[in-house]
């Protein structure tokens, strides 16, 4: 709906551009501390307070009025995005090792296939129901619609649901507030990787700062960096308080409980280049497609909605490849390799191509993003079992990360210049 919201409401492209990026920055912080949420209490009371949340800032975009209120609904929503790492953390009691590629990769799977059904969907029934809105495209009633349903299943879902098997104990971590590490090494890397997700907020503030955007003021941006700093700040002390046996030399851990930051760290990367990628790309090419080759919008978002439907096959593809593959460090690498050249092919997409072969293009995107999504969280619930949640995050929190950061590039520059960045 960006391009129907921007008219209605008078928004400059710059201005539509931004609100992709709100969509996903509260995410990063969210994830993490769900996250921690989740390790302590579960996922049936985690995941269901999170839907019926969902209705607060669908609700709060249905009934905006201007630039300045998307921006506030579309942070809030941003914090509902930070459910899948909920499920991670299930679906990894319930499945053996052998298996967990195949679930996660069908549990993630049909849960982006979710954005197909939206972008298919909710501009038929804003057309459809758009006698209740004088004529016009009823996009308010649509976005309702999908908070209302999240809530409602929220419901349904904490009634429905146990953590773990019959008989099989939830595992904890001991401490709570960080994730606990296993070395000193360990320790700095996450420092590391805690500064770059509150860089991604950074940017985001600077990006509402903007000339054609001017949500912040210089000052309040000055402020919000301050606060990032201090979230910085706090974070660093919470991963020293949960690790200080370990840094002044008073713990160590058994082979069998170690685990190397830097298996998290890669598959934080990996999940730049894929989730990062994919969200990057949902979100801008309905408007990609309706520009390029002068479609009506609900045209473009059914062509544009192929890209997340490959979803249904692409993501459980990837982890199943990667629990039948003899290595799950190949079938990642090769995956990879496949998302640079998709997306590189995708750069030269201009109005001069066939239809169909620009929809070809962005398919075979897709489903090299997606399978490598697969194939991260085959590998996810692997490293360490009771702090699933809290990795889970972390890698979670860095295809946000990813997603930001196209998607300000994006804002900068054109389609073109996202595709091969992504590529």
């Amino acid at each position: 709906f960006a391009t129907t919201i921007g008219r209605e409401l008078h928004l400059a492209p710059e201005q539509i551009k931004t609100l992709g990026i709100c969509n996903l920055a509260l995410t990063i912080p969210a994830r993490l501390i769900i996250g921690m949420l989740l390790d302590r209490f579960g996922p049936r009371i985690t995941y269901s307070i999170l839907l019926m949340f969902a209705v607060i800032p669908c609700m709060a975009t249905a009934l905006a009025q201007d630039f300045n209120q998307l921006v506030i609904s579309r942070l809030l929503m941003g914090i509902v995005g930070s459910g899948f790492v909920v499920g991670i953390r299930m679906v990894a009691e319930w499945f053996q090792p052998k298996e967990m590629g195949i679930a996660q990769g069908i549990y993630g799977g049909w849960g982006n296939f979710g954005a197909f059904g939206a972008e298919f969907a909710l501009p038929m029934l804003a057309v459809s129901t758009s006698f209740l809105a004088g004529g016009a495209s009823n996009w308010r009633l649509a976005i309702a619609l999908t908070g209302i349903i999240a809530a409602i299943y929220g419901v349904i879902y904490y009634n429905s649901v146990q953590d773990t098997p019959t008989g099989k104990v939830y595992k904890k971590p001991q401490k709570n507030g960080s994730l606990e590490v296993t070395s000193i090494k360990s320790f700095w890397a996450m420092i590391v990787s805690n500064f770059g997700l509150i860089f991604a907020l950074g940017l985001l503030a600077w990006r509402l700062e903007q000339k054609n955007i001017r949500f912040l003021t210089l000052s309040q941006m000055y402020l919000t960096w301050l606060l990032l700093v201090g979230l910085f700040a706090y974070q660093s002390y919470k991963a020293w308080e949960v690790n200080r046996e370990l840094l002044i030399g008073k713990k160590t851990y058994a082979p069998s409980e170690r685990f190397q930051f830097g298996q998290v760290a890669l598959l934080e990367f990996t999940y730049i280049t894929s989730f990062g990628s994919e969200l990057a790309a949902v979100s801008m090419l309905p408007a990609f497609f309706e520009k390029t080759f002068g479609l009506e919008h609900i045209v473009a978002g059914m062509i544009a909605a192929t890209y997340p439907f490959l979803n249904l096959v692409s993501r459980p593809s990837g982890g199943l490849i990667s629990d039948k593959f003899s290595s799950r460090k190949w079938t990642m690498t090769i995956i990879s390799a496949g998302i640079g050249v998709s997306y590189l092919m995708a750069h030269f997409i201009s109005s001069n191509w066939p239809i169909p072969v620009a929809i070809a293009v962005t398919m075979f995107a897709a489903y090299f993003a997606q399978a490598g999504c697969g194939a991260t969280y085959s590998i996810v619930p692997l490293i360490k079992k009771e702090a699933t949640g809290q990795i889970a995050g972390n890698v979670g929190a860095y295809g946000n990360f990813g997603g930001v950061v196209y998607l300000t590039i994006f804002s900068l520059t054109d389609a073109p210049t996202l595709f091969s960045t992504m590529g």
